[in-house]
């Protein structure tokens, strides 16, 4: 009987040894962006948007499937170099042992990067790049929250049209100007695409260098060009060098509108101040945007950041309650395990973490079935939700067209 009993306390003791450790476990998540060069100042706030998701997280008691396992953000800096990003997937996966990535931001990036994930059979979720083709190279690893670049360009066409009849002061002629990476000319080929079946006219398509030293040659261009709408595919630099370049011309042009990129990055407003006003920037959340969930995690970042979230951070917040859930739902650290339910869930706005307002479900090829765009105008340097109606705060208005420099 006492040796029965002796038996019985060491199984105990080993079971609780094992549960001790189990519930202590960590949970590595590894993170990939531009966290230096041109575009760091976008990393660091999409960054941020993913910390406050994890501490927000543990916090609440962590992965509880998992015995209250905290995930942990292993970091790492792209620089915006397609090839370092490779080099540090592969260091997420076999060195720092995560379990799924989250990035990448640039698209030039998410690209080879996903590959390197989908080697190792890893989950990559991907919070904001728009390449099309990244979740068209049937990998079953990777999985876009975002919209690709040929949706985008359809709500941006889509969206002048429908503003052009809703106020009786269409505009006719396109500007398309976009940087030399796969995000700029994908994006622009959807552009040209678009613009013919609404009916538009490209008087002026330029391709610049990325991160380039000037843009006044193609400030001159708009200038000879005179298109009604200036559309532009910028990151940071670029997109603050064209619009004060555009100012210092005193170029008028009726519609001025962005996809993201750039013109989202708060140091753009920063940086152009007064001549930030009425542009129109393609987003797909914002803080001020009619979801009382996201308007709440907009206050906290805020207080904790000391600037409002970008559609980049919010995305990236989401993206990480997201991959929680599914780790949650999967009660595994296996990556297959966790890969086949991120492959099968759905969750929506307003549930916790979900601050986008959309569903995130993803279709066979990775892609969010759901994802769609909001209009953002800037108005007194500050970002304001303008369209679609049921997304915009009460009282937000359009300024459309944009006013001429001589009546500012």
């Amino acid at each position: 009987m006492k040796k029965t009993i002796v038996t019985l306390l060491v199984v105990i003791s080993i079971l609780s040894i094992f549960t001790v450790a189990y519930a202590q476990e960590t949970v590595k998540v590894g993170i990939l962006l531009p966290l230096s060069g041109p575009a760091a100042p976008i990393g660091v706030n999409s960054l941020n948007g993913h910390k406050m998701a994890v501490e927000e997280i543990n916090a609440a008691g962590g992965i509880r499937a998992l015995g209250g396992a905290k995930i942990e953000l292993v970091v790492a800096d792209s620089g915006g170099d397609p090839k370092v990003g490779m080099t540090q997937a592969e260091r997420l996966i076999t060195k720092d042992g995560v379990v799924a990535i989250m990035g990448a931001y640039q698209s030039s990036v998410t690209y080879p990067s996903t590959q390197v994930a989908e080697q190792y059979e890893i989950p990559y979720l991907v919070p904001s790049s728009y390449l099309p083709t990244i979740t068209e190279r049937g990998f079953k690893y990777t999985f876009r929250v975002c919209l690709t670049a040929d949706l985008a360009s359809r709500e941006q066409i889509a969206f002048l049209d429908r503003m052009g009849k809703l106020t009786g002061k269409p505009v006719k002629t396109l500007g398309l100007l976009y940087e030399n990476t796969d995000w700029g000319e994908s994006t622009a080929e959807s552009w040209e695409k678009y613009a013919e079946e609404f009916g538009f006219d490209v008087v002026l398509n330029e391709e610049y260098p990325a991160n380039s030293a000037t843009l006044q040659p193609v400030v001159l261009k708009i200038k000879q060009a005179k298109p009604d709408v200036l559309l532009f595919a910028s990151y940071t630099s670029d997109a603050i060098l064209l619009a004060k370049g555009i100012a210092e011309q005193k170029i008028d042009v009726k519609v001025y509108v962005g996809t993201a990129g750039g013109h989202a990055d708060p140091v753009f407003i920063e940086n152009v101040g007064d001549a930030s006003n009425y542009y129109f920037d393609l987003a797909e959340t914002s803080p001020d945007i009619d979801l009382p969930l996201a308007v709440e995690t907009n206050a906290k970042y805020k207080e904790q950041y000391g600037v409002d979230m970008s559609d980049d951070c919010i995305k990236c917040y989401t993206s990480t309650y997201v991959l929680a859930k599914a780790i949650e739902i999967a009660a595994s650290t296996d990556p297959k395990d966790i890969r086949r339910v991120v492959a099968n869930i759905k969750m929506i706005p307003g549930q916790k973490g979900i601050i986008t307002p959309y569903e995130i479900e993803f279709g066979p090829d990775g892609q969010n079935l759901h994802a769609r765009a909001v209009i953002v105008q800037t108005l007194d340097q500050k970002r304001v939700v303008v369209y679609p109606a049921e997304l915009a705060l009460p009282g937000a208005t359009i300024v459309w067209p944009t006013p001429a420099w001589a009546e500012r």
